[in-house]
């Protein structure tokens, strides 16, 4: 009996490692597939003229090299990312555009990637997702916090984001790398390969990714008290908004100008800016000016008496959708679901838990 118990417990022993050599191969598989797939669509699409031989060759160091530059926006900053010198990680570029036979960046007058570059970076994100899957289905290789770099504007940050995400951040084991972008052209960072995922106002899917409906911020234009009495004393008159201080959120923000065309005004204004929705309100609160603010965050300003409503027939509705890349994995599917069920909702307008 004894020498049978050992025969079974050798059975079993080389019956866990069997099933742990299947999922580690399927998954590196199913990993380097991915990889194979999206290298041949770079070709396809760009017309790189890259042959499989060049792509194989590539050393995935050298595309951390690339995202680790765009995501610090400079190869200081990159070099610093990974732990690094700038000659080194300058010198990873120059290998990858020379493996590569064409440059990856563009150095002037901005730094940003080429098309080429786009499509790397796209593979980048996709292949961090997949390896992170990995390693949740095969604990035995070591699982590490995945940090999700997200494209998201500043209003939807301020409040209904972290009541959404809070609990899930903390039971997935998910580390946020949030980028500001205004609702209307945060998509640019999904075509440039810069995020795994992007909450905008554009409806249109990037090639390669998936849109989804999430709900609609309601705006609506606020001023202090004291500040209507100074400017408005006549009303919203031509004459007042030429005058009239607005505060922009940025040079991208086109709510304030939506709003004064549909009252009617088309000609110049005074303006500040104010890249900061906590710093908007307190901008209206204080008298400086005033402007389109997402509904749900003035309410508590709007009941304790610091802000009443400018323009009361002229709400905006903006509505929000989620993209994310097909091929990223059993998180960003994960991540998608929660966001669709978790957003609170009234009427198809998103409030506040």
């Amino acid at each position: 009996m004894y020498i049978a118990a050992i025969d079974v417990l050798s059975l079993w022993t080389f019956i866990v490692m069997y099933v742990v050599v299947i999922q580690v191969v399927a998954g590196a598989l199913r990993l380097s597939a991915l990889k194979i797939r999206v290298f041949l669509n770079i070709n396809k699409t760009n017309n790189t003229n890259l042959s499989l031989e060049k792509l194989i060759m590539l050393d995935y160091k050298l595309l951390q090299a690339l995202a680790a530059i765009v995501e610090g926006q400079g190869f200081e900053k990159g070099a610093a990312l990974l732990g690094i010198s700038q000659s080194a990680i300058s010198q990873r570029i120059k290998l990858l555009e020379a493996r590569l036979g064409q440059p990856v960046l563009i150095r002037s007058p901005g730094l940003t990637p080429t098309d080429l570059g786009k499509r790397l970076l796209n593979h980048v994100q996709q292949v961090r997702l997949l390896e992170h899957d990995l390693l949740q289905d095969v604990p035995t290789l070591g699982a590490e916090a995945l940090r999700l770099r997200i494209a998201i504007n500043a209003d939807s940050l301020a409040t209904w984001w972290f009541p959404v995400m809070g609990d899930y951040c903390q039971r997935e084991g998910v580390l946020l790398d949030l980028v500001i972008e205004d609702q209307d052209i945060g998509l640019k960072r999904m075509r440039d390969g810069d995020v795994a995922g992007c909450v905008c106002s554009a409806e249109q899917a990037v090639q390669g990714s998936r849109c989804v409906y999430l709900g609609t911020l309601v705006y609506r234009a606020y001023a202090s008290p004291g500040f209507m009495s100074r400017y408005f004393p006549l009303g919203l008159t031509a004459d007042a908004l030429a005058v009239a201080p607005v505060i922009n959120f940025g040079p991208d923000d086109q709510l304030q100008h939506r709003l004064l065309h549909s009252l009617g005004y088309q000609g110049a204004f005074p303006f500040h800016l104010c890249p900061s929705s906590e710093g908007f309100i307190r901008m209206s609160e204080a008298g400086l000016g005033y402007g389109m603010m997402p509904e749900i965050q003035a309410q508590e300003s709007v009941m304790a008496g610091r802000l009443v409503e400018v323009a009361v027939e002229h709400a905006q509705k903006v509505p929000l959708y989620w993209h994310y890349w097909r091929q990223g994995g059993d998180m960003l599917e994960g991540l998608t679901r929660h966001l669709c069920t978790a957003i609170p909702l009234n009427q198809g307008e998103i409030k506040v838990k």
